[in-house]
C-alpha cells in the first residue's frame, strides 16, 4: 500500500522547492553536496570533487559532519539554559564552518540546510547558532556583516516553530542531452 500526500503536504513541498529555486547556483550545489555528506546518500567525493581543492573541502566537510549524529541527539525538547550548551557549542563549530566555506550566504540558505541535515526539532536554535557563528572572526568582515544582516527580525525574535519535518531534499539531477528525449 503506497502512502499518500495530504493536500496541504504537497502545498508545503512545492513551497520548500520555490525557496530552493531562490538560492543561487552556487548556493544549490553546496545544500545538495551537504545534504549527501550528512545524510551518507552518495558517494560525495565521486559526485561532487571537480579538483584536489574541492576533493579537500570534502573531506573537511565530511570530518566535521561527524558531529552531527551528536548534534541530532542533544537537541533539547525545552529552550531552558541547560540544555542550550551541549547543543550550541558543536552546532555553532559545525555552522562556522559552513558558513567559512562562503556557499551559505544568507540565514535562509542555512536554514534550509540545517532543518534537513538535524530536524524540525532544531529550527528554534538555529538563529542562535547562525548569528554566533556568522559573526566569529575567523569569517571575512564583508561576510560576517552580509550573513548577520541576511537574519531577519521576524526568524530572530520568532515566538514558536513548526515542528514539521523538510519534506523536499534536495538531489542531484543529472543533465539531459535533449536530443536524447522522445519526440
Amino acid at each position: 500500500m503506497t502512502a499518500r500526500m495530504k493536500p496541504a503536504e504537497g502545498v508545503m513541498t512545492l513551497a520548500e522547492m520555490k525557496e530552493f529555486a531562490t538560492f543561487g547556483a552556487a548556493t544549490q550545489r553546496y545544500i545538495r553536496r551537504s545534504l549527501d555528506i550528512g545524510l551518507d546518500r552518495d558517494d560525495a567525493m565521486q559526485r561532487w570533487s571537480r579538483d584536489v581543492v574541492e576533493a579537500a573541502s570534502i573531506r573537511a566537510q565530511a570530518r566535521h559532519y561527524d558531529r552531527l549524529p551528536d548534534i541530532r541527539a542533544t537537541v533539547p525538547d525545552d529552550s531552558g539554559l541547560d540544555s542550550a550548551e551541549p547543543l550550541l557549542a558543536p552546532l555553532t563549530i559545525l555552522s562556522a564552518f559552513d558558513l567559512g566555506q562562503g556557499r551559505i550566504t544568507s540565514f535562509a540558505a542555512y536554514r534550509f540546510l540545517y532543518e534537513r541535515l538535524v530536524g524540525a526539532k532544531v529550527r528554534p536554535w538555529l538563529p542562535s547558532a547562525f548569528c554566533a557563528a556568522a559573526a566569529l572572526p575567523h569569517l571575512h568582515p564583508e561576510l560576517r556583516r552580509k550573513l548577520l544582516q541576511s537574519i531577519s527580525e521576524a526568524a530572530a525574535t520568532a515566538s514558536g516553530w513548526s515542528s514539521r519535518q523538510p519534506a523536499f531534499y534536495p538531489y542531484w539531477v543529472e543533465k539531459v542531452d535533449p536530443a536524447a528525449l522522445p519526440n
